[in-house]
C-alpha cells in the first residue's frame, strides 16, 4: 500500500480535523506506523476521548472508501494532493489549520498561481452582480486567478467574469467532488475544469452540511494573497472569509455601497476595521502590483522555483556576507514566506528576519502582502 492510501485512511478517522491530523503527521512522520501499531496514538497530544476513538478506528480503517477515492483519482482530471505533495499550494500551507488532503478536479498548476478571492452575497443586487463580474474579468485579464466558492450570486459572477476573458478561476467546494453543489452550476463547473480547478478538503460522498461552508472559507482566503468582499450582510459567510484572511495576514478589500443597501453594511464594517476601500479593479492591481510583477517575470521566463535552478540561474554577489548569499540562493522571483526560508536555509527566524531587512535595504529583495519576499527583477 502506498503512502497516499494511509493519508486517505487517516483522513476518514472520526473526530480528527485538519489541526489534529497535522499534529499526528508531524509527530509520526511515517503514518503507516499508526496503522501497524495503533497504541502509539497514546503518545500523541490528543484528548483521552479522541485517542480512544482513533485507536478503535485504526484497528479497522475504512479501506473500501480509500479504494473508491484512489479509483476516482485515476481519471485524468482528478487528483488527490496530500500536504507534502509538490503541487499542494504553498500559500495554503501557511494558514493555521491547512487541510491535510485536497481533492482536485481540473488543473493542479493553477493552485500555485497568484490568486485573489472574491466573495459576497448569494442574493446580490444588480449592481453587486455586475461589480463582481467586471472586477473578476479585469483582474483575471491582468493575470490574477480568481478564487471563490461556486455559490449562487457573487461567487458565480466572479467565476464567470474570470472565465469570460479566458482567465483562470478556482472554486472551493463545501462537499465531496463527486457532486456539484448547487446542482444548477454543473455548466459552470465544466467551464472551471477547462481553465482552472474545483477543490475540496471533503471526502467523496460528503454532502452539503451547513457546518462545511464556514470551514471551507478558510481555504478560499488561504489560497489567495487577498480577499475582495463585494456585497455582504453584517452576519454572513463573506465576513467569515474576510476574518480568516485577516488572521492569515492577507489583504482585505471591500467595495462601498449605498447606506440604504443592507448588503453594503458588511463591506462598510470591514472598511471601518481597516479593509482597503476599492472603487475600481485598478485599485487592487496597484496595491498588489509588485506581487504581480514578480509573478509575470517568473511566467515570462518559464521559471520554476526549485532551489537548484535558483542557484544556477541567479548570480549572487560574492562580497555579501555568507549568510546573505545563502538566503539569496533560496529566494526566487516568485514570493516566498519567511517560514519556507527557515526550512530551506536551516537558519533560525531571528537570523533570517535580520538579514532580510538588510537585503531589502540594499535593493536585493522586495516585500509582498502577507510577509512574503522575492528577488527584485
Amino acid at each position: 500500500m502506498d503512502d497516499l492510501s494511509y493519508w486517505l485512511a487517516l483522513h476518514k478517522a472520526p473526530g480528527i480535523g485538519s489541526l489534529s491530523f497535522n499534529q499526528l503527521v508531524e509527530q509520526f512522520t511515517d503514518i503507516k506506523q499508526l496503522f501497524d501499531s495503533p497504541g502509539v496514538v497514546n503518545q500523541s497530544q490528543l484528548s483521552a476521548a479522541r485517542k480512544k476513538s482513533l485507536i478503535h478506528y485504526l484497528q479497522s480503517p475504512d479501506w473500501q472508501s480509500v479504494e473508491n477515492e484512489l479509483h476516482w483519482a485515476e481519471a485524468a482530471e482528478n487528483h488527490i494532493l496530500h500536504f507534502n505533495h509538490p503541487d499542494y499550494p504553498e500559500l495554503l500551507k501557511q494558514i493555521h489549520s491547512p487541510p491535510a488532503i485536497l481533492f482536485v478536479k481540473g488543473q493542479t498548476d493553477v493552485l500555485n498561481e497568484i490568486q485573489l478571492a472574491i466573495v459576497g452575497s448569494r442574493n446580490p443586487s444588480v449592481d453587486g452582480s455586475e461589480s463582481a463580474y467586471q472586477f473578476a474579468r479585469h483582474l483575471a485579464g491582468n493575470g490574477m486567478v480568481i478564487s471563490s466558492g461556486m455559490a449562487l450570486g457573487i461567487d458565480a459572477q466572479s467565476h464567470l467574469g474570470a472565465l469570460s476573458c479566458q482567465g483562470r478561476s478556482v472554486a472551493v467546494a463545501g462537499t465531496g467532488l463527486d457532486r456539484i453543489y448547487p446542482a444548477r452550476h454543473k455548466e459552470l463547473a465544466w467551464k472551471l475544469l477547462e481553465k482552472g480547478a474545483i477543490i475540496s478538503e471533503y471526502s467523496l460522498g460528503v454532502g452539503p452540511a451547513k457546518q462545511n461552508f464556514p470551514q471551507r472559507n478558510r481555504i478560499i482566503s488561504g489560497l489567495s494573497v487577498g480577499t475582495l468582499v463585494v456585497e455582504a450582510a453584517l452576519k454572513s459567510g463573506s465576513l467569515i472569509t474576510a476574518k480568516y484572511a485577516l488572521e492569515q495576514a492577507r489583504e482585505v478589500f471591500a467595495i462601498p455601497g449605498s447606506i440604504h443597501n443592507p448588503l453594503s453594511r458588511g463591506c462598510h464594517q470591514l472598511i471601518k476595521s481597516g479593509a482597503k476601500l476599492v472603487e475600481t479593479a485598478e485599485d487592487i492591481l496597484e496595491e498588489l502590483s509588485s506581487l504581480m510583477l514578480a509573478s509575470r517575470f517568473s511566467l515570462d521566463n518559464d521559471f520554476k522555483p526549485a532551489v537548484s535552478q535558483i542557484e544556477s540561474e541567479q548570480k549572487i554577489d560574492p562580497l555579501l556576507p555568507k549568510i546573505q548569499q545563502l538566503i539569496l540562493k533560496n529566494i526566487a522571483y516568485s514570493p516566498v514566506s519567511v517560514e519556507v526560508l527557515i526550512e530551506r536555509c536551516k537558519l533560525n527566524a531571528a537570523d533570517i528576519s535580520a538579514n532580510l531587512i538588510l537585503l531589502e535595504v540594499n535593493d536585493y529583495l522586495q516585500t509582498h502582502p502577507g510577509g512574503m519576499v522575492s528577488r527584485k527583477p
